[in-house]
């Protein structure tokens, strides 16, 4: 040890070309080392982190593919349930009726009540329909007397009418004669014609704009 400390005292810095061996190569392993840390800093670096990036986006490419792989496998599959959502949504839409047929709607509903032998006290429809995306709504206030047999009748045939009819907020009360009063809420619904959806999609528009 004596010996190898030895070799680094009295070194002449100015001439590392005079120092003993030992002395040279730590300089030089010194040196090497230098060079690799500041070419690492200066260029691997950068390389390094390219390296990084192009592994992640290597792998964010391949789980694309595996998503559109399964969405491509899926894609029948998913054209039929489209296909059977149009289907199911066309029915639907044809239980909707246009604005000429909701009084006939409106008869139907007051024939199936007097059908089963219930006295009307009100059957007063809204003076306004409330409007949606693509249909109105027609809320009609209806109050009825009848035995339970017959109300239960008359709520089944509202059900099965051709068109779409909903009772709501129903209340029952029994008189002193033992006759039942329902006092319901029922709604009618019908789609919206042409002439309606494109003055709702220029308001809708207007609207919008006013908001900027």
């Amino acid at each position: 040890m004596v010996a190898i400390f030895e070799q680094f005292r009295h070194l002449n810095t100015r001439d590392p070309g005079t120092w003993p061996a030992l002395p040279k190569l730590a300089l030089l392993s010194a040196l090497l080392g230098a060079l690799l840390v500041g070419a690492y800093f200066l260029d691997w670096q950068s390389e390094l982190d390219e390296l990084d990036a192009g592994r992640q986006q290597e792998a964010k490419l391949k789980q694309d593919y595996v998503d559109k792989k399964r969405q491509a496998v899926n894609l029948d599959l998913l054209r039929a349930q489209l296909r059977d959502i149009e289907t199911s949504f066309g029915t639907l839409l044809k239980q909707l009726p246009n604005r000429s047929q909701m009084e006939a709607l409106l008869v139907d509903i007051n024939q199936a009540g007097l059908g089963r032998g219930l006295q009307f006290e009100l059957f007063r429809p809204a003076q306004q329909e409330t409007t949606r995306d693509f249909y109105a709504e027609l809320p009609i206030n209806v109050k009825v007397t009848g035995n339970y047999h017959d109300m239960g009748a008359f709520a089944s045939d509202i059900g099965q009418l051709p068109r779409i009819v909903t009772l709501n907020d129903i209340v029952l009360a029994v008189g002193k004669d033992g006759m039942l009063t329902m006092d319901t809420t029922a709604k009618t619904f019908r789609y919206l014609d042409e002439e309606e959806l494109a003055a709702q999609r220029k308001a809708a528009k207007a609207a919008k704009a006013a908001k900027k």
